[in-house]
């Protein structure tokens, strides 16, 4: 170890000096260069005089910088020489402890790697130890605890010191100890093994004996068997569990002596350690310098405690041998008791199957002696007790699995698994069990079947069989003896069952004892062992940190060794130049300071140019825009641009000089801050790491503790549940007990009492069952509750981590923010710097813009002019100028597409200049960065321009002599056309191609000049548009627009291109006639040529239409787009509209009157709150006071029996349910009532309202009061008829309850519907006000002639005031719903808000004087429903009666007025009556409440009375067997008296059912009343009566609450005397129970007693009589609440579902707007992302057409050379003549008929540019001699001439040498090579450029045969739109004059053959393809 920390040393020594030389010759090297860059700085400066004083300024305004900056560097440098001390030491201490560390992690490796060795061990030895324990249940917790335990303190050994190591383990005594322990474990296991099989065994004969309980035994001998092998096993079992007692006691002494020295033994050793460790800290720290040597020695100390921890270990591998090997020894001896305990089963199960033979044999003869009654009860119960024990094992089998479930859930306690084991064997011997006992089951039904069946056998044989009777009956005699004896057996048995009950009661109670031992010792083992695991956890995480950290310090250390030498060598050069950049920093900041003030002044300067600038430019679009108006302001506006020019660059100079200085400090600043920031970065990120370390390890300890809480919760749990189950188990057993006990005792009794006592035992058992069943379901309940909580906590976790993680991200965000905060404000102060320099740039483009578009627009109007000449010269008829004209328009039209595609090529230009002029508006406005690009574009534009003019200009020219040269051949033509009928030949036809050529390309610039001023229109519209996008969203905007412009282009490209093709075409077949005109007429041709100019004229007016409808097209799409971003601000709008609306919605707390309705609810719930507040604290009290009874009952009758008390507690929580259901119903009556009489409260502000609307319609009321008046006699009689259908009524009430219990719920359904719409509560009440008020004007209004039908409307409007009341009463519902939720929260502020409920109270009774009018009127209305009902059944008859009554309705309405207002007079006192009745409602309320009270009292009294009679019967049967059948006759009193409660509560039930007739009873007298009171209403008087009326009703209501409150005082009362007798009754049973002589006295005392509750109950039921009277009272009122509210509730439904539908659509519409909306915000997105795309792509492409811009120059210098050449061949050739071509001319003359030669001559003769006058001349005068020689000399001449721009084809010179199939082969091949148009280069096409294009004109592409080929080819490449040129359609003339084109044999075969396109083909394969096609 040390010589390799040597070796290690050395060798950093050794690199690190390595190091520092090559860091001392870098920085010599870095010295000389910044000198030689010094040097070249002054010799670049030190040119010229005014440079150098430039220069000395220069140096000045640096030095002075220079030397404050110096003194910062200084400061700086100092800094940093402290953070280097820092450094040094941090990484000096970090070396140490990485040492330390180091060594630690070896040692901690090496105990880990053992400790996990010895772990895997005695982990085995624990599963085998736990399966030799399988059948053990008391001690399996030791072992663990001691293996556990010892891996723990062995974990934790890895700091064992060596001095110590020699202790180890005491190895003698240990191993001596473990063989005791393990022979102890041994004998114990075999005694556990016994005594569990003699448990089994004893349970097994329980429950047979349970089976054939009634049954009765076999022989006796058998028995006596039985009892002696029952007598052995007990004492083998009390011998078993004494053994086993002693030797679990050694062993645990044994385990504890071990654990506590061990325990000892570490706690030292961690002692020491600790302290060794903190002595080596402190030498550490002390150390410094020293550290290698203390290492060193360190080292063999540290391999020396290494050397003791193996020995260590391998002393307790040894110890765990021998633990092993006694293991194995164990295993034998629990296999030799597994034998053992196979043969005892076999034992049992023989003497089973004996024990069963006897039943059998008992069992035949009680069914031949027993009737079939005692059969089946037998059977029924052998069942049930089957099920019971099948209970029993299915809880045994749930609780098991429930275990398992725990102990999956901990897989990592080894406690449990002995435990699992165990309770696995039980569950088996309880299969076995269930097995054994469902076949006993089966066997019996069938032999029950079996005697069943001889049973009918023998009744069926009875009458042929009569002498077998006597035999049967002497075997019967027999068999009752053998019975009897049986009896008596079964007596012995039983009693022997007992004893062996209670002495297995013992041991398990024994068992339990111990369990608890164990569970407590299980327990402390289990913590031991959670904190041993989270120790070992902890110190694992400790070493993959510490294992991370050497890494992370291993490189730190390397890297800061490379760092430290180069600080050394950098400081000292540092300090020097920190000094000298303070200085010169002091100076530069006082230069920067007026720099900045400087700048400031020209930034001001700067906006004011850019304002002139941009509104110079706005002048040079406007005078772009007039054209030549707009030149005479020009040369202002130049001096102007100079001017400021001038000032740019001045300002130029001046900043860069700033930039330049304050660039080189800046860059010396970060590199020292630079230097700085990362000393300081190493060091926190030190600190960093550690804290961070430090902080996992605090949360893993957390999270252990956590962990550790939580197993022990759950453990606790366990335990509680285990010894819920054990008490379970032994309440069974007791119960099995006493059953046998009861059947003992009922073994005396006669078969009747037999019979009755069984089901009363059975009862009892289920009774148990349910008990337990209800306690299971307690226990998994609160299970769920743990896993809920549990749910809850890991949720709440979560959450916080989200939030955690939230907040963090936030941050993240935040420093994001600042970081582009920073970086935009540096950006924004170089856009600064650069948009100076750029204004400048833009003015010079500017200014040539201008001086381009002056140009252009004198080019245009001598186009214009020129092509005004042309087209006098069309217009001018010549006498056979036809074809000529004819020619020259289709040229013209071939020419158009040309033209077109040039004018796509100026689009696209336009839409470059249109996108530079929007990029730099928009720099302009934002940061003014990319000017200095554009300015290169527009430069290089403006040279192409004037290329393009220069170009324009020489055209025009060659065109004006072309022009004079067509017009002599034309001469010459109309000259020979009248000689000769020949057609004009091919030559015209070129030259006239030439002609076209020139005009297409004057259209050209005419279109160019057009496209300038559209260009400026352009412009406009960009600015105006920019201003929107500054709204919106500027690059969107842009971009869209871009997208939706090129969309346009590249179909009107489309559309072009295939216009194009037709074109070519429509040439191709001109091109065809011409040819075939040879033959025909001229004139045809003329007239056919006339046609087809007309066509093209019209064609050419359809392309023009074209045009015009894409601009409009144009127009519309931007206006569309204007248009939806209008509409999208639109919708933006609405849709913040929309959410104010909601939030203010949401917000707002209704300040107007329904306020005040709101506080009255407010009131209202709190006061119910009050009442239910009251209702629970007598509740609450009511229970306790019970469960004070139960608990005495129990503790009393405890004594007495064991089975009596469970029983009374069952039905006391039989009688405690229903009392709460009927608690329960009582609570919802009484909300219906509180709700009703609210509804009523609230509806006086509404009902006001429509008063209001009323007085109103009063006018129109009239007419019906006059009808109503003659239709009262009507009504009269059918009161009777009303009378009957009040019984009906009464039925329809009770459907009314059921509905509106049905509307409460559909209440609570449209509650949570109308929450989620957002309306809120009052806006719909004043709807339904409103709706109300609707409703009620047009009814008024109309008058309809037929009584009838004034009737319905009548009907029609009270329902709708019906259903309006609903409405309102369910919106008031529903407030109430959602406040009664609040006002639990809220009950603080309601007694705050009592004070201004006292004022709404006043408020509110002047609005109920309103309502009480209203109530008057709605009662009214509700009778003339009703009457209105039954006039319905009647009409045909009243039909006559209403047609006469109709003149009378003027009258009626009069009568109508004054009844309204009576009717309004009686709503005040109905509303009055209301209140008073609301008053009297809560008392009764009160009252009701009391007295439910009070009959539960009593009902609980009644139970305990009766529990106790129970009791004392059950005491009696216990103490005295003798007086049997006393305590049955008190049985049967107490069952009589069972039987009378019973009654009372059925006769109790009756009188309710009686008050409930009673009260419809009342409801019908009611009625009749209000019939009376009707008629009475007309009268005066009416007022008076009503109000004595209620004055009478307030008397009797108080009246009544006075004598409630009297007979509650009596009750009370009499409440006191019954428990007082209850009392007197507990001491009876308690003498009962001492005293057995007084026990007939005191049951006369009960029986008296009994009489005595039987009058009290009598007087309570009087009682009940007299509260349901008040009931019925309060019952009428309720049902005329219910009517209303049962018609109220139906509108109010309807209305909800309308308002409902509404909110859906509108719901539905805000979805469509919202998706809308999405739609657009996603299209937006889109079009940001593709514009963001675009932008890049735009960038490429830029950088592309910079290049292609540059190879255009090239091209097109290369062009001009070419153009220059071939016009100094053609000078140099005008006058030579070209020998070939005359031989060729000579030959082809010669060649032809003779016929023909003169037109061969003429042709020559126009080649050579002779005369058509001269030609004719000589050709009549010699002729046709030598005229080939000039004619030849003229045509090669010529046809050079004439073809300046095509390219030299030498296939013309070779024509006649070769055969004609040759020839036409090259021609075909010279006119496949197709010469190209411009290559366009849209944004689009630029796209999938894969070589830069050409931008070459036709006449220039063909200037060579290979530049005309790879233009092809990337034409082709590169725009997909441009088909290539047809060889038949040639741009340029002279294609086929000068090659063997002008041959005369051409022509004929030219006819022939087809016209194809072209397609374009390589050199290479374009002679082969032309050759396949001649073999076709």
């Amino acid at each position: 170890m040390s010589s390799w920390l040597g070796g290690l040393g050395s060798g950093l020594g050794q690199s690190l000096g390595q190091v520092s030389g090559s860091l001392t010759s870098f920085t010599g090297q870095i010295s000389t260069f910044t000198k030689d860059m010094l040097l070249e700085g002054v010799e670049e400066v030190g040119d010229a005089a005014t440079e150098l004083h430039v220069s000395n300024s220069r140096l000045a305004e640096v030095e002075a910088s220079f030397t404050s900056q110096k003194s910062e560097h200084d400061r700086l440098r100092k800094l940093h020489a402290e953070l280097e001390e820092k450094l040094e030491a941090s990484e000096i201490q970090n070396k140490r402890q990485s040492a330390e560390y180091r060594t630690l992690l070896q040692q901690k490796d090496v105990d880990i790697s053992h400790l996990k060795a010895r772990q895997s061990g005695l982990q085995e030895e624990v599963q085998r130890l736990q399966r030799s324990a399988q059948s053990a249940s008391i001690f399996p917790a030791v072992l663990p605890v001691s293996t556990t335990s010892s891996s723990a303190t062995s974990s934790t050994s890895y700091l064992s010191r060596p001095s110590e190591s020699q202790q180890g383990y005491h190895g003698d005594e240990m191993d001596l100890s473990d063989v005791i322990w393990s022979q102890q474990e041994i004998n114990r296991l075999s005694t556990e093994v016994a005594r569990l099989e003699a448990e089994v065994s004893h349970w097994r004969r329980m429950s047979q004996a349970s089976t054939t309980a009634g049954s009765g035994n076999g022989d006796e001998g058998e028995t006596h068997k039985f009892q002696r092998t029952i007598k052995e096993l007990r004492e083998e079992m009390g011998r078993e569990v004494d053994e086993h007692q002693h030797e679990l006691a050694a062993v645990q002494d044994a385990q504890r002596q071990k654990m506590a020295d061990i325990a000892r033994r570490h706690r030292e050793e961690l002692a020491e350690y600790e302290e060794r460790i903190e002595e080596l800290e402190e030498q550490i720290q002390s150390g410094g310098q020293t550290s290698s040597s203390s290492d060193t020695s360190k080292l063999p100390e540290l391999q020396k405690a290494i050397q003791s921890l193996q020995e260590a270990a391998e002393q307790r591998e040894k110890h765990l041998a021998e633990l092993s090997a006694s293991l194995e020894e164990a295993q034998g001896n629990r296999a030799s008791l597994q034998l053992e305990k196979d043969e005892v089963q076999e034992e049992n199960a023989g003497l089973l199957q004996n024990y069963t033979r006897l039943q059998a044999s008992v069992t035949e003869l009680q069914t031949r002696v027993q009737e079939q009654e005692g059969k089946t009860l037998q059977k029924a119960q052998f069942d049930h007790e089957i099920q019971v024990l099948k209970q029993n094992l299915t809880a045994a089998e749930k609780e098991i699995e429930r275990l398992k479930n725990v102990s999956d859930a901990e897989p990592k306690e080894e406690v449990e698994h002995a435990d699992i084991l165990e309770l696995n064997t039980i569950i088996g011997l309880l299969r076995q069990e269930k097995e054994i006992l469902e076949q006993e089951k089966l066997n019996l039904q069938e032999r029950l079947e079996v005697t069943e069946e001889q049973m009918g056998d023998n009744k069926v044989t009875d009458s042929g069989e009569s002498e077998s009777l006597e035999d049967l009956r002497v075997e019967l005699e027999r068999r009752e003896k053998a019975l009897r004896a049986t009896e008596e057996e079964r007596d012995t048995l039983m009693s022997e069952l007992e004893e062996l009950d209670q002495q297995n009661q013992e041991a398990t109670q024994h068992m339990i004892s111990v369990k608890e031992q164990l569970s407590g010792q299980l327990k402390e083992a289990d913590a031991e062992l959670t904190r041993l695991t989270a120790e070992l956890n902890t110190t694992k995480d400790q070493k993959r940190t510490l294992e991370q950290e050497v890494e992370t310090q291993k490189e730190r250390t390397s890297q800061s060794a490379f760092t430290l030498n180069d600080m050394h060598m950098g400081k000292q050069q540092l300090e020097q130049t920190v000094k000298e950049l303070k200085d010169k920093l002091g100076h530069a900041q006082e230069q920067s300071r007026e720099a900045r003030r400087e700048i400031t002044e020209m930034k001001k300067s700067l906006q004011e140019k850019e304002e002139l600038c941009s509104a110079a430019k706005a002048e040079l679009h406007q005078a772009g825009g007039r054209g030549t108006e707009a030149r005479g302001t020009e040369g202002g506006k130049e001096r102007e641009l100079s001017d400021l020019r001038r000032e740019l660059d001045e300002m130029r100079t001046s900043q860069d000089n700033l930039k330049s200085a304050d660039y080189e400090l800046k860059m010396e600043n970060g590199k020292l801050k630079a230097e700085s920031e990362q000393a300081l970065g190493k060091v926190e990120e030190l600190t960093k790491q550690m804290k961070e370390s430090q902080a996992a390890l605090n949360r893993t300890i957390r999270e252990r503790e956590t962990r550790i809480e939580a197993l022990k919760l759950e453990k606790n749990q366990l335990d509680g549940d285990l010894r819920q189950t054990e008490t379970a188990l032994n309440e069974q057993a007791r119960q099995y007990q006493q059953t046998i006990e009861e059947l003992t005792r009922a073994r005396s009794m006669d078969a009747s009492a037999l019979q009755m006592e069984h089901e009363r035992a059975i009862k009892l058992n289920q009774e148990k069952d349910m008990e337990i069943g209800q306690l299971r379901r307690d226990m998994e309940q609160l299970a769920s509750d743990h896993r809920d909580t549990n749910e809850m906590l890991s949720i709440t976790v979560s959450g916080q981590k989200q939030l955690t993680d939230l907040l963090q991200e936030k941050d993240i965000f935040m420093d994001t923010l600042k970081q582009n905060a920073a970086d935009i404000q540096m950006e924004m102060e170089n856009s600064i710097s650069v948009a100076t320099k750029d204004a400048g740039g833009l003015r010079q483009a500017l200014e040539e813009k201008d001086r381009q578009l002056g140009g252009m627009k004198e080019e245009n109007s001598h186009l214009k002019e020129e092509i005004d000449r042309f087209r006098d010269q069309q217009s001018r008829p010549p006498p056979l100028g036809e074809p000529r004209t004819l020619d020259i328009i289709t040229e013209l039209e071939t020419e158009i597409t040309q033209l077109k595609s040039s004018g796509n090529g100026l689009e696209e230009e336009v839409q470059a200049l249109r996108r530079t002029m929007e990029e730099q508006q928009a720099s302009l406005l934002l940061s003014q960065q990319s000017l200095q690009g554009q300015q290169g574009e527009l430069e290089q534009a403006h040279a192409r321009n004037q290329q393009t003019t220069l170009n324009y200009d020489r055209l025009i020219r060659a065109r004006d002599e072309d022009i004079a040269r067509l017009q002599q051949t034309v001469d010459r033509l109309s000259g020979s056309q009248g000689r000769a009928d020949s057609p004009p030949v091919q030559g015209d036809v070129i030259l006239e191609e030439d002609k076209t050529q020139t005009l297409n390309q004057e259209n050209g610039n005419e279109k160019h000049d057009l496209s300038k001023v559209e260009i400026e229109k352009l412009v406009r519209g960009i600015k105006e548009k920019e201003t929107e996008i500054c709204q919106l969203n500027e690059k969107n905007l842009s971009l869209t627009k871009q997208l939706d412009q090129l969309v346009v282009y590249r179909d009107e490209v489309g559309k072009l291109s295939q216009m194009t093709l037709q074109k070519d075409l429509e040439i191709q077949a001109l091109h065809a006639r011409l040819s075939m005109v040879g033959g025909g007429g001229h004139n045809q041709d003329v007239l056919f040529l006339q046609q087809q100019l007309q066509a093209y004229a019209v064609e050419r007016e359809q392309v023009l239409a074209v045009l015009n409808e894409k601009a409009r097209e144009n127009s519309q799409l931007r206006s569309e787009y204007h248009r939806l971003m209008d509409i999208l601000a639109v919708k933006e709008a609405a849709l913040l509209k929309l959410q104010q609306e909601n939030q203010h919605l949401s917000n707002m707390s209704d300040p107007s009157g329904s306020h005040e309705m709101f506080k009255e609810t407010i009131q209202n719930l709190s006061r119910i709150i009050r009442e239910k507040d009251i209702e629970i604290d007598a509740l609450t009290q009511k229970c306790q006071t019970l469960v004070t009874v139960l608990q005495t009952s129990a503790g009393e009758s405890g004594a007495g029996s064991g089975g009596v008390s469970s029983n009374q507690f069952e039905e006391l929580l039989h009688e405690r349910d229903t009392l709460k259901q009927q608690v329960k119903k009582m609570e919802e009556w009484k909300q219906q009532v509180i709700t009703t009489v609210k509804n009523m409260q609230h509806e006086s502000a509404q009902l006001h309202e429509e008063l209001i609307g009323l007085q109103g319609q009063v006018s129109a009321d009239s007419d019906c009061s006059s009808k109503l008046s003659v239709d009262y006699a009507r009504m009269i009689q059918s009161y009777e008829h009303k009378e009957r259908r009040l019984g009906g009524l009464s039925q329809e009430l009770a459907q009314v309850q059921q509905t509106i219990t049905q509307l409460s719920s559909t209440k609570d359904v449209l509650l949570g519907k109308l929450d989620s719409v957002a309306q809120s509560p009052e806006v719909v009440v004043a709807q339904s006000s409103g709706h109300s008020l609707a409703a009620d004007a047009p009814v008024h209004q109309t008058d309809s002639p037929v009584n009838n039908d004034k009737l319905q409307e009548e009907l029609g409007r009270l329902r709708g005031h019906l259903t309006e009341k609903e409405i309102t009463i369910r919106t008031l519902q529903e407030n109430n719903h959602r406040l009664s939720n609040s006002a639990s929260a809220s009950e603080n502020e309601q007694r705050g808000q009592a004070v201004e409920v006292r004022q709404i109270r006043e408020r509110l009774d002047a609005q109920q004087r309103s309502v009480r009018e209203k109530d008057l009127l709605i009662k009214t209305k509700g009778d003339q429903l009703i009457q209105v009902s039954e006039s319905l059944r009647n009409r045909e008859n009243d039909n006559e009666v209403l047609k006469q009554a109709v003149t009378n309705l003027k009258e009626r309405a009069l009568i109508l007025e004054l009844d309204v207002k009576k009717l309004k007079e009686e709503n005040e006192l109905v509303a009055a009556r209301s209140r008073e009745k609301e008053s009297e409602f809560r008392a009764l309320q009160e009252t009701n409440m009391q007295f439910s009270l009070l009959l539960r009292e009593k009902e609980f009294e009644l139970t305990a009375l009766s529990k106790k009679a129970a009791t004392v019967e059950r005491m009696l049967k216990d103490k005295e067997q003798g007086k049997s059948g006393e305590l049955n006759q008190l049985l049967n009193e107490l069952k009589s008296m069972q039987e009378k409660a019973v009654a009372f509560q059925q006769e109790r039930d009756r009188v309710m059912m009686a008050l409930k007739q009673k009260q419809m009873e009342t409801t019908a007298v009611q009625t009749e009343l209000q019939h009376v009171r009707d008629k009475e209403q007309r009268l005066n008087l009416e007022l008076e009566r009503l109000r004595n009326h209620l004055l009478e009703i307030e008397d009797s209501y108080t009246r009544e609450a006075l004598a409630a409150g009297d007979r509650e005082s009596e009750l009370r009362k009499r409440v006191a005397m019954l428990a007082s007798s209850s009392s007197a009754v507990e001491n009876a049973s308690q003498q009962a129970s001492m005293q057995v002589e007084s026990l007939q006295e005191q049951l006369s005392g009960a029986v008296k007693q009994r009489d005595d509750a039987l009058a009290q109950l009598r007087t309570s039921q009087d009682q009940v009589n007299q509260y349901a009277v008040s009931l019925s009272n309060l019952q009428m009122v309720l049902e005329q609440f219910q009517q209303e509210e049962k018609a109220m509730y139906s509108a109010e439904l309807e209305k909800l579902k309308r308002e409902k539908e509404e909110w859906k659509k509108k719901a539905l519409r805000l979805e469509d707007q919202a998706s809308a909306l999405q739609i657009n915000l996603d299209e937006a997105n889109s079009a940001l992302d593709s514009a963001s795309r675009l932008t890049d792509q735009l960038d490429l492409q830029e950088e592309q057409i910079e290049e292609l811009k540059n190879q255009v120059d090239v091209r097109q210098e290369m062009l001009e050379e070419a153009q220059r050449k071939v016009m100094n061949l053609l000078n140099s050739t005008e006058g030579k003549i070209d020998k070939v071509l005359m031989r060729n001319l000579f030959l082809g003359y010669f060649h032809t008929p003779k016929t023909k030669r003169a037109d061969v001559l003429r042709l020559m003769g126009s080649v050579l540019g002779l005369s058509r006058e001269d030609v004719e001349k000589m050709l009549e005068d010699d002729g046709r001699h030598g005229v080939t020689g000039w004619v030849s000399s003229w045509m090669g001449s010529r046809g050079a001439q004439s073809v300046p721009n095509t390219p030299n084809r030498p296939t013309g010179a070779q024509g006649l040498n070769s055969s004609f199939s040759e020839m036409f082969v090259k021609f075909l091949e010279m006119e496949s090579t197709p010469s190209l148009p411009a290559a366009k280069l849209s944004a689009h096409d630029m796209k999938t450029l894969s070589a830069p294009p050409t931008r070459r004109t036709g006449a220039a592409a063909s200037s060579n045969i290979a530049g005309a080929a790879t233009a092809s080819k990337r034409a082709g490449e590169s725009n997909p739109f441009l088909a290539p040129r047809s060889a038949a359609v040639p741009l340029l003339a002279g294609s086929s004059s000068g090659g063997p084109g002008g041959h005369l044999l051409m022509k004929p075969i030219s006819d022939a053959l087809p016209s194809f396109t072209p397609v374009p083909v390589s050199e290479s394969s374009g002679g082969a393809v032309l050759k396949d096609l001649l073999k076709q």
